[in-house]
């Protein structure tokens, strides 16, 4: 994982409409930055999506933060973040 401070030259900055992504730190907000990055995801923009994720990221920690996230993660990519790692399937809606 390499060491990364300014995200906004990773991620679209539509991601982060409503906050300036320079201010963002890595580690202390991946709760915010995690499902942020997946949230416009679909099945075709999937693979594209989540591979910066994984630059910065764990697999256990993507999984963690999608899995406690109050984002509006769709099921579909909940799906596709399990496939992917191996893990047991979740939803973020029922």
């Amino acid at each position: 994982m390499n060491v990364v401070k300014d995200i906004s030259q990773i991620f679209p900055k539509y991601l982060f409409w409503d906050v300036d992504p320079k201010n963002l730190d890595i580690q202390d907000d991946k709760d915010f930055i995690i499902p942020r990055a997946l949230m416009a995801s679909t099945a075709e923009t999937f693979a594209k999506d989540i591979q910066p994720l994984e630059e910065l990221y764990s697999r256990s920690q993507i999984v963690r933060e999608l899995q406690k996230t109050k984002e509006r993660i769709s099921n579909e990519v909940c799906r596709l973040v399990a496939h992917r790692y191996h893990v047991k399937q979740f939803l973020r809606y029922q």
